[in-house]
């Protein structure tokens, strides 16, 4: 049968989603499931790795089943992720010995702490283009070895298994026959030296990780193996591993040095991609892998990632119940002027780049007898802009240039209030493509240029399509203005 699809699998943070895309890089089918977020104590968050692959493996199947296709049909399956969550699990049986530490879990912001006031925080900066921080999974690996009883001792004797959500949905595919991350989510682990392109022993050794647990490392655009053939019917090459983010940056096609995305997803990610040189950031920016495509050199990004962005529209709907969807938020915004005076700051679990402060909680000031419903979420939405602006400044200062556009995708880019305000408090266009699923994209363009679905980087390039160009057209008084408040409410949180 003609081999005329690759199906996506795009596991987020709330949600697993399943995309089937053609050769015209259109997505022709779609399925997603949610699993539930776990919050054990104050600042930590949890996932069963379990409701991980269940629902990712549900999604897969059911794209397939709703466009009557046979895995015979699909060329290869590409894979993107939620970054940093770490899962450690029992070779032999498969099983985790303890619940996936999200991304944003703040459990081991002491641990942190303790590593920037000493003399590893420019040595892990130096090595791994991170800032130390709990976000990434070097502490997250060590807090498991040192709370579930026995772990470290297995781990020591090659009986455990850790990885992201790349590498345990890739082991689950493969029936444990492949215990496998790419570069972009190694470069995740803050345990990945961005020089040698490999584990780094020397920080193996701080966070006591044995390096038989960890997986191998391959390039982001690469057949690896196959899918075990009872999951799908037949088995099926896997062809493309990246992390969100960096996937999101290539089905942006941002492919030539210097072009830019922002995705806004649970946080907001924005990227710049650097080309095979590695750009150390002199404002507290990360340097990080956007991919590897197949023998090619390592391509690298500048990255700012803002930790609550869509999760506050979240927390307007689900605590404090203002909101019936997040849908609502565009309409109920234009339903005034502006904010009022009303900043919202949504630090629920510190603030990440430029500030990277982990203490930081969330604070809304500016309220009076008269704010309303209306003016928290026109300044839940602001927030999400500002801090994007915050991003892009120290992201212009490390690379010296002035941005001339930004592309954006993610759930939230389909608001038009918001992508307004974007261009408004930037003062720079924004871009919003036809196909918004971008991260999935970047996977299906990754898995398809591995098995030849697609020719190269330049065929990709006529697949791309802008839907909608947001223009700024606020004043620049007024633009200094509002952007001087949100800095004002920003210190408040930090205090």
């Amino acid at each position: 049968m003609p081999k005329s699809f690759i199906l996506a699998l795009d596991q987020g943070t709330t949600s697993s989603r399943a995309i089937l895309f053609d050769r015209n890089g259109q997505a022709v089918a779609t399925a997603q499931r949610p699993f539930q977020q776990i919050f054990p104590e104050p600042g930590w968050v949890e996932h069963r790795p379990e409701d991980i692959w269940n629902s990712q493996l549900g999604v897969a199947r059911e794209v397939l089943k709703k466009q009557n296709l046979s895995a015979a049909e699909v060329a290869a399956v590409g894979l993107t992720n939620q970054r940093e969550t770490t899962v450690i699990w029992n070779r032999r049986t498969g099983e985790p010995i303890h619940n996936a530490i999200v991304w944003q879990c703040r459990r081991t912001a002491d641990r942190c702490d303790a590593l920037r006031a000493s003399e590893w925080k420019e040595k892990i900066q130096e090595k791994t283009g991170l800032v130390v921080d709990a976000y990434f999974s070097a502490s997250k690996i060590e807090w498991i070895l040192d709370q579930v009883p026995g772990a470290r001792e297995a781990a020591e004797a090659g009986e455990l298994a850790f990885g992201t959500i790349d590498t345990w949905l890739i082991w689950n595919l493969t029936a444990g026959r492949i215990h496998a991350t790419d570069v972009s989510n190694a470069s995740r682990t803050m345990l990945f030296n961005l020089h040698t392109g490999d584990w780094d022993e020397e920080l193996l050794d701080c966070f006591r990780i044995p390096r038989p647990l960890l997986p191998e490392i391959i390039p982001s655009s690469h057949v690896l193996g196959e899918t075990e053939p009872s999951l799908f019917g037949a088995s099926v090459p896997l062809g493309g591993v990246a992390g969100d983010q960096q996937a999101a940056l290539f089905g942006q096609i941002c492919t030539q040095p210097g072009l830019a995305k922002n995705t806004y997803g649970t946080g907001c990610f924005l990227l710049m991609q650097t080309g095979p040189e590695i750009v150390r950031s002199r404002h507290s920016l990360v340097t990080t892998v956007a991919w590897k495509l197949g023998a090619e050199p390592i391509h690298y990004a500048l990255e700012g990632s803002v930790f609550i962005a869509g999760a506050a529209i979240q927390w307007l709907r689900d605590g404090l119940q203002i909101i019936g969807t997040a849908a609502e938020t565009e309409a109920l915004a234009r339903t005034v002027a502006n904010s009022a005076g009303t900043y919202f700051v949504p630090a629920f679990v510190g603030l990440g780049a430029p500030y990277w402060d982990q203490q930081a909680r969330g604070t809304i000031t500016g309220l009076t007898r008269g704010t309303t419903r209306a003016h928290l979420a026109r300044a839940a939405l602001e927030s999400i802009a500002y801090q994007t602006r915050d991003v892009l400044d120290a992201m212009s200062a490390d690379a010296g240039i002035s941005f001339s556009e930004l592309r954006v995708d993610g759930g939230a880019a389909v608001n038009d209030f918001l992508m307004q305000f974007q261009a408004d408090i930037l003062n720079v266009p924004v871009t919003r493509p036809v196909n918004p699923e971008t991260t999935a994209t970047g996977a299906a363009f990754l898995a398809g240029l591995a098995v030849g679905f697609w020719r190269d980087t330049t065929q990709l390039e006529t697949l791309w399509q802008r839907e909608q160009t947001f223009v700024p057209g606020m004043s620049d008084d007024e633009r200094s203005l509002r952007y001087a408040g949100w800095k004002q409410a920003v210190t408040q949180a930090r205090a």
